[in-house]
């Protein structure tokens, strides 16, 4: 059965057009697209844009890591804390605070969720009955909201570069390849059941996986189309390590010892010489940026001006979900490149050319390419995934075409979503989620379970 939409202006592959009708089938893609309809409802629609990054479990304990240590804060300090709140996390537990991201995430508009799930066993690093029963948290709290689901396995078997053992705070992260290729088994086969669902895989990084060990995962995936992920490049001390024990620095190591291609994303690209950044942008890989969470623990800047010059692409992430909205790493990854080159408009790619079209699209297009999925564009054979912006709203009274986006991102945090679909099904309605207050509820008794 064909379902339909009319609106008074949406984002197509070619431009802004009005009057749109929109029609998608049952499997939730996107059939016909017609110009020109009447009877249209008020609303601007824009393709919907995949958070391609995600810890859920760091959603409960945001604003938790920023009282100043004895000594300098940094990364490595802010993961010790992470770590201690991780001592007592249960899959029930994980499941409530993914099923409260991911409304958050619907709602300020993102359609999809890249879950780069590496909190796989019980803290004393004992694996549960179901091997996967953490991955499968995730994938069930995706379900019960509605948000599309990439879902990252991750391999992680050493603390440091050279094959460091872990340490006891790591250990419920710990698998062999083999272990992780079986996560994965139980992964794919409760994912066939689920809209809207599929599977990718990941290594942590390079100095918690290895050539060798995440070569053995990749020939046992054995799957050609799906999406592989990696943190690459995220502090200055991971690149002095990597080339202390290489002789190479991190991109160029992930480059010249694997093949990277379009369906990898390398995440935290942030600290790139001028020859990674133009061999990156010419793999065809996504860049995976996340711009507050980088902010959030003094990453540095990504290099982003001259990587988009090297038509690199690129896509946004929340990580540890300090911000759970697309507009505000949209807003800071504009931003950053502002205050390095004190200039404005540093990414708008050319003049006359508006710098939150070229932001959301590239976003959008580059998020559904690293989660393996045909999305981030408004047209036929893609799939369902729109946000309808309220254009009554006060931020975007009077904005037409480009202004919209441009208005929606740099304009405040006032959330001027009005409805998400995702698959072709509403998941949001006037900005609110069908099961907000139960989903809230249960987030609020977690927290104080954690905590206490």
């Amino acid at each position: 059965m064909t379902k339909s939409l009319k609106v008074s202006q949406a984002l197509l592959a070619n431009g802004w057009a009005k009057n749109v009708a929109i029609s998608w089938d049952e499997s939730g893609v996107i059939t016909h697209i017609q110009e020109g309809a009447t009877e249209c409802e008020k609303g601007a629609v824009v393709p919907g844009i995949a958070n391609l990054h995600s810890h859920a479990h760091q959603r409960a304990m945001a604003g938790l890591a920023e009282k100043a240590g004895p000594s300098a804060d940094s990364f490595w300090t802010w993961r010790t804390t992470m770590y201690h709140f991780l001592e007592a996390m249960q899959p029930e537990h994980l499941h409530a605070i993914a099923a409260q991201l991911y409304m958050e995430l619907l709602q300020a508009g993102y359609t999809r969720v890249a879950e780069f799930q590496y909190l796989h066993h019980q803290p004393n690093g004992v694996q549960y009955d179901n091997p996967a029963e953490m991955s499968l948290q995730t994938l069930q709290a995706a379900a019960d909201t509605g948000i599309g689901i990439t879902l990252l396995p991750v391999h992680y078997q050493y603390s440091g570069f050279g094959a460091q053992p872990l340490n006891a705070q790591q250990a419920r992260f710990y698998n062999s390849p083999e272990e992780l290729l079986r996560i994965i088994s139980h992964v794919r086969g409760s994912s066939k059941g689920l809209d809207n669902a599929n599977v990718g895989v990941a290594g942590h990084s390079l100095r918690a996986t290895s050539r060798e060990a995440f070569g053995e995962v990749l020939i046992g995936f054995n799957d050609t189309t799906a999406p592989i992920h990696m943190h690459v490049a995220e502090q200055i001390k991971e690149l002095d390590d990597c080339v202390a024990w290489s002789g190479a620095r991190p991109v160029d190591y992930c480059l010249d010892n694997f093949d990277v291609d379009e369906r990898w994303c390398l995440i935290h690209a942030t600290h790139m010489s001028a020859t990674e950044t133009t061999r990156l942008a010419a793999s065809g890989a996504v860049a995976g940026i996340c711009p507050t969470t980088e902010a959030n623990l003094g990453d540095g800047f990504f290099n982003a001006t001259e990587y988009l010059d090297a038509r690199g692409r690129f896509g946004i992430g929340s990580d540890s979900h300090i911000s759970t909205s697309p507009v505000e790493e949209l807003r800071w990854f504009e931003y950053a490149q502002r205050l390095l080159h004190r200039s404005r408009n540093q990414l708008a790619g050319g003049a006359n050319q508006s710098t939150g079209r070229t932001l959301y699209e590239g976003a959008a297009l580059g998020g559904a390419k690293a989660c393996g999925v045909a999305g981030g564009v408004l047209a036929v054979g893609q799939r369902a995934d729109w946000v309808v912006l309220d254009d009554e709203h006060p931020i975007l009274v009077d904005r037409h075409d480009d202004e919209i986006l441009d208005s929606w991102i740099f304009s405040g945090n006032s959330n001027a979503v009005r409805d998400v679909y995702v698959g072709g099904k509403q998941v949001i309605k006037n900005g609110q989620h069908a099961n907000k207050d139960q989903i809230e509820q249960r987030f609020r008794q977690t927290v104080r379970a954690l905590r206490a």
